[in-house]
């Protein structure tokens, strides 16, 4: 669940947010691009070169961090224009998942190794066999603490199972356990604890609803172009364009107690009808007005990574998703779970519906991130995962070019009726008094909405660069950390870098010295390694204390 973040400390914690982990696929960048990537899953030769690099691996074991026992299995393969492949593997130790374990393998056009990218420091030697039972970890699980304090109706979902956890520190034995329940904003969680099998210790608990918190003004994008669906004398808010994405309303309802925990059964609305083709009247008086903007949410966000960047729908296989509108009552959040959008409707004083261009850009986002780089949501990572959404949600709103929306660095601001400021900026985020503008040692510990800012102000640098500037009618002003003077590539070269670096280098525990490292990379194969934009990328990760 991934929240946009608001200023009340109260409703962050109740809408704790995590990576989507339930959405899928694959990637591209823009035709003509020096080197455009395919999806190699439907091609013949796909399964060959995952082969490969699945060999290369065994042939290298010191760089893949070999040991006795270790398997790999690929999931993905990207392909560049140049015939070079980017195949991402999972790995597996004696038989039990290794979370932050995975890998991409490079290999050049005649599939010749080409290095690895990934986040395990060390090999894994661990017994498999756990000191704490089930039982013992399940006590630890769901005792009250600052993240389960705020969920009600806390319960576990399913079996446990047995994982070695390589994301926080050392590869150690764990137990895993999802648990359901709702937070007390209505927000549903699925929630993953990680529990030490040798001491009982909890490890980490990550999120896996994304949700956004926040709330609009009304309906923001004006008018806008819709395809929808004849169906007998009536119309449907169904795009058959686009995947068939659609948008239903919820009548107020909430989801039921066995949706929160198993992610199924989940109540999908009403889809909207017409008689005519024209949906809505530009107010919260007509229950379709929501509907419309969301629809036109997802219809930009897909436009937006299909032309940009060669993705086909948020998925990446051509499949859409759809919309829930009019969820709860006064529900001030909304979330993505991997299949669909859900949108409350605010409480209409502070806040309005959360069907703006940024929501819908940020919170589908996650999808990518979650089947690309499925970064882990906490510390660095999760920083690095808002930022991500961050990031495109922005370039959303940059790409619709919509003037009732002009595009900015703020995030939120439409849906915010007390100060149209929003949640975060990207250009300064410490102005919101919590998020972290510059990197330190002390990033990886602060909630992820907040350490997402080093990322945020990174790609504010690179796209537009230090000082004072007016965007979107709004006043933007990003100092450095170092006291240098920044000048933006613009964002058209920064919006490739870091999808690239997303999709081909950075890993699930990817932290914020390997989003550098990444982001080189990803520049050095666009554009070249003794580029402007390469050095840029250089000069804009040390303002903000990343070197």
């Amino acid at each position: 669940m991934s929240n946009l973040g608001s200023r009340s400390r109260s409703q962050l914690a109740a809408a704790t947010a995590a990576a989507a982990a339930l959405a899928t696929l694959l990637l591209g960048l823009p035709p003509g691009a020096s080197s455009a990537p395919t999806t190699a899953a439907a091609k013949p030769d796909g399964d060959r070169v995952a082969e490969k690099a699945i060999a290369s691996l065994k042939a290298h074991p010191l760089v893949a961090r070999a040991t006795p026992g270790q398997e790999y299995r690929a999931t993905a393969t990207i392909r560049d224009a140049n015939g070079s492949t980017h195949v991402r593997v999972q790995r597996s130790y004696r038989g039990l998942p290794v979370i932050g374990g995975d890998l991409v393998v490079h290999q050049g056009s005649d599939a010749v190794w080409d290095g690895v990218s990934q986040t395990l420091d060390a090999p894994v030697r661990v017994s498999v066999r756990p000191a704490v039972s089930k039982a013992r970890a399940e006590r630890a699980v769901t005792a009250t603490d600052r993240v389960t304090r705020s969920i009600r109706k806390l319960r576990v979902d399913g079996s446990p199972r047995l994982v070695v956890d390589a994301i926080a520190g050392a590869p150690r034995l764990a137990w895993e356990f999802t648990t359901g329940g709702r937070y007390t904003d209505g927000t549903p969680s699925r929630l993953l604890t990680y529990v030490d099998a040798r001491t009982g210790n909890v490890i980490r608990r990550e999120e896996r609803i994304q949700t956004t918190d926040g709330e609009g003004s009304s309906l923001y994008s004006g008018t806008v172009d819709l395809e929808v669906t004849p169906s007998g004398t009536s119309y449907l808010l169904k795009d058959p364009t686009r995947g068939g994405t659609y948008t239903t309303d919820m009548g107020n309802k909430t989801d039921s107690l066995f949706c929160q925990l198993f992610g199924s059964g989940c109540k999908p609305g009403t889809t909207f009808s017409s008689t005519d083709t024209f949906f809505g009247n530009g107010s919260n008086s007509n229950r379709e007005t929501a509907g419309v903007d969301a629809q036109y949410g997802t219809n930009v966000t897909w436009d937006y990574y299909q032309q940009v960047h060669g993705r086909n729908g948020i998925f990446g296989n051509g499949s859409g998703s759809y919309n829930r509108v009019h969820y709860g009552n006064n529900y001030a959040n909304a979330f993505w779970d991997g299949t669909k959008m859900t949108y409350g409707d605010g409480d209409g004083v502070s806040f309005g519906p959360l069907v703006s261009l940024d929501v819908a850009g940020h919170e589908m986002s996650h999808g990518v991130t979650e089947n690309t780089a499925g970064l882990t949501y906490s510390g660095e990572s999760g920083g690095i995962n808002e930022a991500t959404s961050d990031i495109f949600g922005t370039m959303v709103e940059f790409y619709a070019a919509n003037a009732n929306d002009p595009a900015d660095y703020y995030i939120g601001e439409e849906f915010d009726l007390a100060q149209h400021d929003g949640f975060r900026r990207m250009d300064n985020p410490s102005l919101d008094g919590s998020s972290h503008s510059c990197w330190s040692t002390s990033t990886k510990n602060v909630d992820v909405h907040y350490s997402s800012g080093v990322g945020n102000h990174f790609f504010y640098l690179l796209a537009e660069g230090s000082g004072p500037k007016v965007i979107g009618d709004k006043a933007h002003n990003s100092p450095t950390c170092n006291g240098s003077t920044i000048g933006g590539i613009g964002r058209a070269d920064a919006e490739r870098i870091w999808f690239r670096a997303l999709t081909v280098y950075m890993t699930s525990g990817t932290n914020y010295a390997g989003a550098r490292t990444a982001t080189l990379n990803a520049a050095t194969d666009l554009f070249g390694a003794g580029t402007a934009q390469r050095a840029a990328v250089a000069a804009a990760w040390s303002a903000v204390n990343v070197n």
